[in-house]
This record gives C-alpha cells, structure tokens and sequence, in this order.
C-alpha cells in the first residue's frame, strides 16, 4: 500500500517535471483555470473575463521579455513595438488580403522574429545601457513608421480587423485560448533554459568574457535569444489584435514595454513565471486604480516606479526570491512530517 502511494507521487511528480511545472505551478494553473468559471462575483462577471485576457497578455509578454533580460541581460526596451508589428501584420494581412486570422498570426510572428534577427545583429557589440538604447530607438523608429504610413496602417485613426472568433463570442473562450498559448510559451521557453542553450544564455548574460573563454559564441546566441523573445512577442501582439478588433499606434509606445518591465522586475528577473504570475493581480489593481483615481491620468505609471525603486532596492529577487524563502523554509517541515508518517505506518 505504501509502495504504490510513493509510486503514485513518484509519477505525478514525472508528470510534472515533463510539463515543466512545480507543485506551486500546476496548483496555480489549475486555479486560472477554474476560476473564471466559478459562480461567485467578480470572477463570472464578462468584466473580470477581460482583465484576465488582458493579463494573460502581458503575462505572455512578460515571459518573453523575461528571457532577454533575465539570460542574456539585454533589456529590450522597444519590447512593445514588436508586439505592435505582430499586430499590424496580422492586421494587415487579413484585412487586405483576406487571409484566415490563424495564417495572418503566423505571419505577425514571423515578421517579428525577423526584426529580432536584426536587433539581435545591430546590438552584437553593444553592451549594457548602449544596447538598451539601441533596441528603445529600433521601438521609436517602428512607432513612427506606423503612424507615418497612414495609407497603410491608418495611422493614429486606428486599424479596424476582424476578431479571432466569431462577434459575440464570450470572453472565456478567448482566455482559455491564451492559456493554451501560455502554457506552451512556458514549455517552450523552460526547455530551453534546462537545456545547453539556456545555460549559453546564462553565461553570457553573468559574464561575457568568461562565456567567450569557455567557447560561446555571444553573437550567435544573442541573435537565437532576440528572435525567440521577438517571435513571442509578434504572437501575443497579433492575439490582441484580432482579440480587441481595433488597433491603434499607442500598442507600440514604451509606455506598454515599462509596464512588462515592471511585471519582470517586480516578479523576479530570471525566473520566467515571476512576471506572469504577477500580471494578474497587477492588472485587477491597476484598473481598480485607474478609476478610482481617473481625476490624476498618469498616476499609476508614478506608482510602477516606486513600487520598482523599492522593490530593485530592499528585494531584487521579486516574488520569485520571496516564493523561495517561503519554500525553504516550510520544505523542511513538510518533508520531516512526511518521514514521519512513513515511519509510523511501516509493519516491523
């Protein structure tokens, strides 16, 4: 009996690994899951149903955001604006073209990871604060093509596309879509980092000179990291166009990449699910703040900095670095009560 219990925790736990999720991971899965279906107000409110997609999103973006900044220490500071081309590709492709969205989300993807090939080259021998500003100006230069190409993008008027799902279909069906999305960029991108890739990742990003020593060619995988982050982020982008049904040039503003860069930062830099866990209760209390405070237009973006100013300065490690203390510390009493019930129950 007690043989077939370990073998079932044994498999469950294999199960997990292969899915690249913790106990913690596959419990908050579940509740993402389930929630938006449970009866009770807020959660089966249509409302609460958009603040979860829109959450999803940033969460997803935050993922991959996350993988430059937190392996190869490049912050992507034009992030936003390969997510705006992923949109307006896909925008303009269905709309112009007559392309099923699916194909059309593709192709926004893909463009994406094309400019992240090229950012990925033009920032090869830049380091630091220079590479910041390189990819913040590759972000200025797309948001003024895509205001200054009105006959193409309709510029600040906005760019009208049909949604992913048929008018009139509910919220639910578009989240649990996404979730699917999440979950494979999760996959995706923990596979890589487990992998021989991601540890090249890691030693770029700790020490460029002593990566370069070992063998690494940091050119090379600057340009692999930049254009799986970029691809992610042209899939997300073309999700919320064809989610939202309209587009307009903000998307591409820094404004939307310094809000997933503090869902990065405050989540845990380097931890992948930090900043996706985070985006959920970060967005349900931005909105709540917006209109509670609409008389001040701006103020949420005061409170992202101080809350990163605070959070950089007394706990850098996020929620990920206090996620680990909290389990350091209860992992040893839950394994002490465990040997202790296998103990008592095993015959002499």
């Amino acid at each position: 009996m007690i043989n077939r219990h370990i073998e079932k925790k044994q498999g469950i736990s294999k199960l997990l690994d292969s899915l690249c999720l913790s106990p913690a991971g596959a419990i908050g899965l579940v509740f993402l899951l389930v929630a938006p279906i449970l009866p009770f107000p807020p959660l089966n409110k249509p409302y609460f149903h958009r603040l979860l997609i829109l959450a999803g999103i940033m969460g997803i973006g935050s993922m991959a955001f996350d993988f430059s900044s937190g392996y190869i220490n490049i912050v992507n500071f034009g992030f936003a604006a390969f997510m705006g081309i992923g949109s307006y590709t896909s925008a303009i492709l269905e709309r112009r073209y007559g392309i099923p969205v699916p194909v059309t989300m593709v192709c926004g993807t893909v463009v994406a990871a094309l400019l992240g090939v090229i950012t990925g080259i033009l920032s090869l021998r830049l380091r630091g604060i220079f590479a910041v500003f390189l990819t913040w100006f590759i972000g200025l230069a797309l948001f003024g093509l895509i205001i200054n190409l009105d006959w193409l993008t309709q510029g600040r008027q906005g760019l009208p596309v049909n949604t992913l799902f048929k008018p009139g279909t509910p919220d639910l069906v578009y989240y649990y879509v996404l979730m699917v999305i999440a979950l494979l960029t999760w996959y995706l991108l923990k596979r890589i980092v487990r992998s021989p890739l991601g540890l090249a990742f890691q030693a770029i990003g700790q020490n460029l000179e002593a990566a370069k020593t070992s063998g690494i060619n940091p050119a090379l995988y600057r340009i692999i990291n930049f254009t799986i982050s970029c691809a992610i982020a042209g899939l997300v982008g073309a999700y919320y166009a064809h989610y939202v049904g309209i587009i307009v040039p903000d998307v591409l503003s820094t404004q939307k990449t310094v809000e997933i860069l503090v869902l990065v930062y405050i989540g845990g830099r380097g931890s992948l699910w930090g900043g996706f866990a985070l985006a959920f209760p970060f967005i349900y209390l931005t909105e709540m703040l917006r209109s509670t405070l609409d008389s001040l237009p701006g103020v949420n973006l005061l409170i992202y900095g101080v809350i990163l100013i605070a959070v950089m300065i007394y706990y850098p490690g996020g929620l990920a670095q206090f996620y680990k203390y909290i389990a350091d510390k209860v992992k040893p009493f839950l394994l002490e009560n465990r040997l202790f019930t296998r103990d008592r129950h095993v015959p002499r």
